[in-house]
């Protein structure tokens, strides 16, 4: 029997050994055992195996290179980048929080790519809507580090958090040659990990100008497949062409949200229907209700099976193809439902009798003026400026037609949290449970020199926006009746930070690291848990990477003297105290946890101690069912 517990890793999602877990699963004949070069016996994949069961065998044009899709210099890299671990955390921040033990939204402040990859294990398919608002590639408004390590140091060089030591950042400016190559090095790997979190059922939508709009879906087309493709919806900044005419006397008013589902499941919610915006009327007070005019020809028939229908009053006759049977249209005339026009006769559709509260939505969408948001954000946030916001309408408009009540949506480049507001917003308008995550990079918000605020991020703006959305929202329910629960909406967000984890043994050490630094932090890993992390932080981390949400509800309890954390009731037990007694592991398998995590350093080196606990836990096991056996881990 093992007498060692199974180790906690401090890695995020392993994501080239859940696709090859995933090839296996599919194909197991493909995988075969071969030695490596020290003789050693390692799984391998049999591509050709692989062609065979796909149907694709070599022809003539085996030894070509070339092939359909699309290629950039650094794509190599960027792939790369996604099979990278991340061993960071995220650190709780209460003091910059609302509601921080009950809340189910985050605002996470750092990397998007990072913390993506510390998403995955806890998110992993949960996720029903992802919406974003990249940086649209016009030639200055994104960060990007020079020699494009894309990792935890080069964000926490970036925040201030470490010494740089001479490495630089700059923008993407349009005179370099690489102009949109950087783009798609920076966009591949992060939509590439986030379908990872996309349910089954799930949606993306991303929001870009004629810019790279080509570039977006040609990416997407790769990572989503081009069948998952749902449309390009338009919709104007402007409604009109005003100002001085350019030079080719065409205005660009419009941007585009491209749409993916995940699988063929997807549905968007649609619009609901009304009298106005559906044309309905009432104008000869049919008891009836409001109607419209509808078509009752058919365009698919054939010829052969028109037949004649007789008004009732001028005894004319129309003679077509119809949409509905010559008896149900003779019941139609008789009730009265029938328009009797000079050249083809028309259909009362009725509202009342409309089968679908929601209609289908265009793909084209109309105006929704920014400059409206702006003044907004001006009186919601007056001490700061945020230039080109996205229009609020048109959040709360694409959130209500896309996902539903106690769904999730993500939002990594959340800017300043439109997304956020936009969903506290329509849960207060219909008493909804919708979720958000956001996740915002710390990028200053003004020059240094012209900051006279204390928000001093675009980060920092986006969290006090939802602050005082929040307070507004208490202010306007103060004193209402409190008929629908309205005060059982989530009026919070829990605030956390892209950090080095707290556990030594998962800091990375820069490659560069000069030989003597190496021997400085190997002493460090003596005492493996950083004498600057809380209970708290620990806490977090390890929920991170052992799968559970950031959200999930935390319990403090004592158990045999010992303070111990339940976490999402009682499926994880957590004891962070720097020592572990007999005591404390009998009231645990007692209790018979899903997982029980401990500090490998709380058995103070007694390996009797240490495999006791280990049989103890086994002996348990042994007597359930193997869905329900207690995982023990150490850290």
């Amino acid at each position: 029997m093992n007498e060692q517990p199974e180790k906690l890793t401090g890695n995020s999602l392993d994501i080239t050994a859940e696709n090859r877990a995933r090839l296996k699963a599919l194909f197991p004949a493909c995988f075969t055992e071969t030695r490596n070069e020290k003789g050693g016996l390692v799984e391998s994949i049999d591509f050709e195996r692989l062609k065979a069961e796909l149907g694709t065998f070599s022809d003539v044009f085996e030894s070509r290179r070339e092939r359909y899709g699309m290629d950039w210099p650094g794509k190599k890299e960027a792939l790369r980048l996604i099979q990278t671990p991340s061993y960071a955390t995220l650190k709780p921040c209460r003091e910059e929080s609302v509601n921080f033990d009950t809340t189910e939204n985050l605002f996470i402040e750092g990397d998007n790519l990072e913390v993506l990859k510390l998403l995955q294990k806890s998110y992993y398919g949960k996720v029903k809507m992802i919406y974003i608002d990249p940086p649209y590639n016009t030639g200055k408004e994104f960060i990007y580090p020079d020699n494009y390590s894309e990792s935890l140091e080069t964000y926490l060089e970036y925040a201030g958090l470490i010494d740089g030591e001479g490495k630089r950042f700059s923008t993407n400016t349009a005179n370099e040659g690489r102009f949109h190559t950087k783009w798609l090095n920076m966009m591949y790997p992060r939509l590439y990990l986030a379908r990872n979190l996309l349910r089954d059922d799930g949606v993306i939508l991303v929001s870009i100008d004629g810019n790279e709009h080509s570039n977006l879906i040609k990416i997407m087309n790769e990572i989503f497949g081009e069948e998952n493709f749902i449309d390009s919806i338009v919709w104007d900044k402007k409604s009109s062409a005003k100002g001085v005419p350019p030079r080719n006397m065409m205005v660009n008013v419009h941007e585009y949200i491209v749409a993916y589902q995940k699988h063929d499941g997807y549905r968007f919610i649609g619009e609901e229907r009304s009298e106005e915006s559906d044309g309905f009327k009432n104008p000869d007070n049919d008891p009836r209700g409001p109607w419209r005019e509808s078509n009752i020809k058919s365009t698919t028939k054939p010829i052969e099976d028109a037949f004649t229908i007789v008004d009732p009053n001028s005894g004319k006759e129309y003679t077509n193809t119809w949409a509905f049977s010559k008896a149900t249209l003779e019941k139609m005339i008789s009730e009265g439902r029938i328009l009797w026009k000079d050249t083809l006769p028309k259909q009362k559709e009725y509202l009342l009798e409309m089968t679908n509260e929601t209609k289908a939505i265009k793909s084209n969408w109309g105006v929704f003026d920014p400059q409206s948001t702006t003044v907004y954000l001006k009186n919601l946030v007056p001490e700061a400026m945020f230039e080109n916001p996205k229009p609020i309408n048109l959040m709360k408009y694409l959130l209500g037609i896309a996902f539903a009540d106690n769904d999730i949506v993500l939002d990594f480049f959340s800017g300043s949290s439109t997304t956020g507001d936009a969903v506290l917003q329509l849960n207060n308008e219909d008493n909804g449970r919708r979720k958000f995550i956001l996740v915002q990079l710390p990028e200053p918000l003004y020059e240094e020199s012209k900051n006279a605020s204390k928000i001093k991020t675009i980060a920092d703006f986006g969290k006090e926006r939802i602050r005082r959305v929040i307070k507004k929202i208490k202010e306007e329910q103060e004193g209402k009746l409190d008929l629908d629960q309205s005060t059982n909406q989530d009026l919070g967000f829990k605030v956390l930070k892209l950090d080095k984890s707290n556990f030594r043994q998962w800091q990375q050490l820069d490659p560069a690291t000069p030989p003597e630094k190496v021997a400085e932090e190997l002493f460090k890993h003596i005492d493996h848990v950083d004498s600057k992390a809380t209970p708290e932080d620990l806490l977090y981390e390890i929920l991170l990477k052992s799968g559970f949400t950031p959200t999930e509800k935390v319990e403090t309890k004592t158990i045999a003297k010992k303070q111990v954390f339940s976490v999402g009731e009682g499926a994880l037990l957590l004891c962070l105290e720097d020592e572990v007694t007999k005591e404390l592991i009998n009231a645990v398998a007692e209790l018979e946890p899903m997982q029980f995590i401990c500090l490998d350093s709380a058995f103070h080196g007694n390996d009797q101690l240490k495999a006791n606990a280990v049989q103890t836990f086994a002996a348990r096991n042994m007597q359930k069912e193997k869905h329900n056996q207690i995982v023990f881990k150490t850290v």
